[in-house]
């Protein structure tokens, strides 16, 4: 069989099954079922209101229904396990069930269609769309939907996040079928968000946008002042070196005058002996006819 041709047989197989269960169980508040195949075997669970009425009394229920469907779909050992619905209300399939009885009960259908989802909403499901349709007032069949919530029709979260249930009222002017969506309340939606406060991130706050903006600006001022800084200190070193180096030239200039200088004859007499004297860097200098050069005036003279 090819691979196309097995999936479809696999999707008729449950489709037909679920009909079988909701027949046979409908009393036990049938709510649907998962089909689970393994090497052991295949895996059936059936979700109802009242297990107790799926086993039955000593099992004798669940064993005839094991062999129906062993009979029926030709499955390789299959074992039916019975499990409870915790909440009814959010069971699109059980909601279905009940509405359908309610209008066969006599209920006019919408005031039918608005206490089920008054119940749904009331269990916390975040949306809820039922359809009825059939002869509902009259002679032409029509449409009646009532939404409340969020719910969605189209793409993958209809499979991932919204439960379908489907059962028909019998009433004498024909049947109506009644078709209810649950979102329950712990699906993710695909466009739902959550802003987080300062407490629930506790240590993980971050800086805010703001803040980084202005830190972000702060550091750029700092360093646009740094560079600044480092210029200004820049200009002044080589102002301080041209200025050294003026004051340097202007030493060896001086130095060099005085160098000239020390030479320069500042004072001069000369006494009746003959004697001249004259004074040189502040030291006084005489020369006479006995030392026919300059000396010291202080200088001892040696006697010839």
């Amino acid at each position: 069989m090819a691979v196309e041709k097995k999936f479809v047989q696999d999707g008729y197989v449950k489709a037909s099954m679920d009909e079988y269960f909701a027949k046979q169980l409908s009393r036990a508040g049938y709510g649907g079922m998962d089909i689970n195949r393994t090497p052991m075997g295949t895996q059936i669970t059936v979700y109802a209101e009242k297990p107790g009425m799926v086993i039955g009394k000593a099992g004798k229920v669940i064993r005839k229904l094991t062999r129906d469907v062993d009979r029926l779909y030709d499955l390789d050992n299959p074992q039916i396990d019975a499990q409870e619905v915790k909440r009814p209300e959010l069971n699109a399939q059980m909601m279905a069930s009940r509405l359908a009885s309610s209008i066969e009960r006599g209920w006019y259908f919408r005031k039918a269609g608005h206490n089920t989802m008054r119940a749904i909403m009331n269990s916390g499901a975040l949306g809820c769309e039922i359809v009825i349709s059939g002869k509902l007032t009259g002679a032409r069949s029509r449409v009646e939907k009532m939404v409340n919530g969020y719910i969605k029709h189209a793409g993958k979260p209809v499979d991932d996040i919204v439960d379908d249930g489907f059962a028909v009222a019998v009433k004498k002017l024909g049947t109506l079928g009644c078709k209810v969506r649950i979102i329950h309340p712990d699906a993710v939606l695909p466009d739902s968000y959550r802003l987080k406060n300062a407490e629930e991130l506790g240590s993980l706050v971050s800086t805010p946008v703001e803040e980084e903006k202005s830190a972000g600006i702060e550091e750029l001022v700092e360093v646009e002042a740094k560079g600044e800084v480092a210029e200004a200190e820049e200009a002044v070193v080589e102002e301080a070196a041209k200025a050294e180096a003026e004051t340097v030239e202007e030493t060896v200039e001086e130095v060099a005058a005085s160098e000239v200088e020390a030479d320069v004859i500042t004072g001069e007499s000369v006494t009746e002996e003959g004697e001249e004297r004259r004074e040189v860097n502040g030291v006084w200098q005489h020369k006479h006819g006995a030392h026919d050069y300059w000396h010291p005036t202080g200088r001892m003279h040696r006697e010839s």
